[in-house]
Parts: C-alpha cells; structure tokens; sequence
C-alpha cells in the first residue's frame, strides 16, 4: 500500500465513535516507511508533526490517567492500591470495596468526576491492550472499573457489566441497607432482573420513622441517600409520565439536590428532606382515590385546574363530572392511527370543544379555549388508539 491508498486504509482506523479513544495500527509487513511519505503528502497540521504516534505514548497516557483517578480517590479516604491487593472474593475485599462505593457515589458532583477519571482510564486500557506493560496495573484497573460499575448500577447512571465479584458487593451493599426501613422489591416496570441488579426501593412500603432512625446509626450514609434519591427518580418518572402537572415535585426534588451539592444542606437535613418527599409522593400516588377519579381522569383535572380559576367546592365537583365524562366521550372515538387522519383528528377536537363547555362559568372565554387546545395535545400526546399508549395496561 502506498500514498492515497494507505491514507485512506488508515483514516478508516481512525474515525472517531463514542468511547472510542483512538485507532491503533499492527504493522505486519513494513508499510511505516510508505506511510511516512504518505502523510508528509496528504496530512494536514504542523510541520514535522505526525498524527501517528507509538504505542508507548498511549500506555504513558494509561498511567496518568490511573494515578490522576488513584489521587482522587484518596482524596475521599479510598485507596485502590491497597484494596487491589486485597485477596481476591475476600470478604476484606469485598467490604473495602463497598465502603469505596459509599465514600465516591455522593455527593453528585464528586461522583461525575469519579466516573469521568474511571470512564478514561478503560478507554485507554481498551486501547492499550494486549500489550504486555498493562499486566502490572491491571489489578487497580479492574478495582477502578468493578466501583465505577457498582455506582452506576445503584444511580442509574448506566447498565454495568455485573461479573461475580461485583454480585457479592451488591449482595452486601443491600443486606447494608435493607434490613429495616427500606423494603427492597424488584420493579417489573424498569424491567429489573434480581439475578443481575440491586431491588428497587417502593416507596410505598418504607417504614421513615424506622429509616430515619437507622440512617442517624448508618456508616454507610452516602448509600443509602443515593437508594432514596434513585427511588424517588424512579417514582417521580412514572408520577410525572402519568401526570404531566406533577412536574413541581420534580423541581422540588432537583432544588433539595442542588443545595445539597452546593453545600448549604448537609446529608442528615438532606436526608430527612427527602423522606418528607417520599411521603408526600405516596399522598400524591394514592389522590385519584380521595378525588374519587381514575388515574386518567385526575390527570385531565388537573389540566383543567392546574393553573386555573379559584372554584367553590360544588365548582370543582362540576369539573370532576366534566373530566369523567371527557374521558369517556373520547375514548370512544380513539380508533387506531387516529392521529394521522384529519376527520378523527377533527372529531376528538369538537368532542373536547362540546364537552368544556359545561365547565362552571369562572372559565373566561380565552381560559376556556386554552384548555380546549391543552387537553387535545394531552389526548394526542398519550392515547395511541386501540388502548394503546401512556395509560394502557402494557405501558
């Protein structure tokens, strides 16, 4: 291979792709002298630059970036090179790692970080590999991977790659955490295999006085502020996907978490904070049933109340009724691929139109018309036809 041939041979080696760090080149029958004429032809940059570098550029590269991750880490009292050379499946090992897990995953900020320095380090050992020099510090890598991996896995941060010591550490991780207070229960919704990642928490069956107390008693307190913190996510996400004007508890959430990263909260208030939240969630899940509406209609109560008028209590049983009987009227009409054809389009419209306008007369003309359009982008947002869509039973 010669000149543009060769040039085009290795730009193929490397194009960039996500976690990609770079392309390396095996040299089986001497080209080097070829593609050095080549680039001194066709690449572009400095003069007497090259973007072709040796392999041992790449392994200096490696080293810093597991000494820049290590310093950080003992930064937070965690030390790798000591827990790397702890025995293998150990339960010294597997507690070490554990309290590392707990010491790194909170608060967010020092946790992205983390994650980011770990993320660098397996790009370059990827790309480093099979040289032999990767031999002598594999054993810190793999410990700087199986936390990284851990973290994720317990924050949603992305799927780890559970091998079976890292199994033993979720094991332990959870008996930490859910022997009183939290009631740890798979999650069919988010599609939870027990066999391959931690429970998750049901808000819905915490016992807070008796998790307040723990955590006040807990060593492992980064932990079990990010099980909270992942139930909430987890909760609100299915709140929030139901009911679109539930979105104040998030803001709510992501406030408490930001003061808390700022500084001007410490992890107790935090704590404590959180678990207030926790149970006004639970108060909010269970709503429809005092209103005496399914989960469909309270949504369309509140698009019509939320912002609204101020209404009398016989008012809002007026807009109760109205919201009941919308919801009937329109899935009657929902046929299948009803978004994609005017005539239907249409007629959810005038259903919509007809049926607000026996809402209470504090609907001013131009409130009235705002709701009309807000329900009919409600309604085609999540009603797919043929049950199907946000509120359906495979949803």
């Amino acid at each position: 291979m010669r000149n543009h041939t060769l040039m085009q041979t290795i730009a193929r080696a490397n194009r960039v792709f996500p976690g990609k760090h770079c392309g390396v080149i095996v040299d089986y029958a001497n080209v080097f002298a070829n593609l050095e004429k080549a680039l001194a032809i066709y690449a572009q940059g400095v003069p007497g630059s090259t973007p072709v570098k040796d392999k041992a550029k790449l392994v200096e590269e490696l080293q810093k970036a597991i000494e820049a991750a290590e310093t950080f880490c003992k930064t937070h009292s965690v030390n790798i090179e000591k827990i790397a050379e702890l025995r293998s499946g150990s339960m010294e090992k597997l507690t070490a790692v554990a309290d590392a897990v707990n010491q790194l995953i909170s608060p967010d900020s020092e946790r992205k970080d983390f994650l980011a320095l770990e993320r660098l380090t397996r790009i370059l050992y990827k790309a480093v590999k099979p040289d032999p020099s990767v031999i002598t510090i594999s054993s810190r890598l793999g410990c700087l991977a199986v936390i990284a991996d851990e973290i994720r896995l317990r924050t949603g941060e992305g799927f780890a790659d559970i091998s079976d010591v890292m199994t033993g550490i979720t094991q332990l991780l959870d008996k930490s955490i859910g022997a009183e207070g939290f009631s740890i229960v798979p999650s069919p919704e988010r599609g939870d295999d027990l066999q391959a990642r931690p429970g998750v928490i049901d808000l819905s069956k915490i016992d807070f006085a008796a998790l307040s107390k723990r955590f006040k008693e807990s060593s492992k307190k980064n932990l079990e502020l990010e099980a909270l913190k992942a139930a909430i996510r987890a909760q609100l996400d299915k709140l929030i996907r139901l009911n679109p004007s539930r979105v104040d508890y998030l803001q709510k959430f992501e406030e408490l978490i930001e003061n808390y990263n700022a500084g001007s909260r410490n992890i107790e208030n935090l704590f404590q904070q959180l678990l207030n939240l926790s149970q006004t969630l639970n108060d909010e899940q269970q709503r429809h049933v005092r209103e005496n509406l399914s989960e469909e209609e309270l949504t369309v109560f509140d698009l019509l109340t939320r912002p609204g008028p101020e209404l009398t209590t016989e008012e809002r049983a007026e807009v109760k009724k109205v919201a009941h009987i919308l919801m009937e009227k329109v899935k009657s009409l929902l046929v299948i691929n009803w978004r994609e054809k005017v005539q239907a389009r249409a007629k959810v419209k005038l259903v919509i139109a007809d049926t607000l306008d026996e809402l209470p007369r504090a609907y001013t003309k131009d409130l009235f018309e705002g709701k009309c359009n807000r329900l009919f982008e409600h309604v085609y947002e999540n009603y797919l036809g043929e049950d199907k869509g946000t509120y359906s039973s495979s949803a």
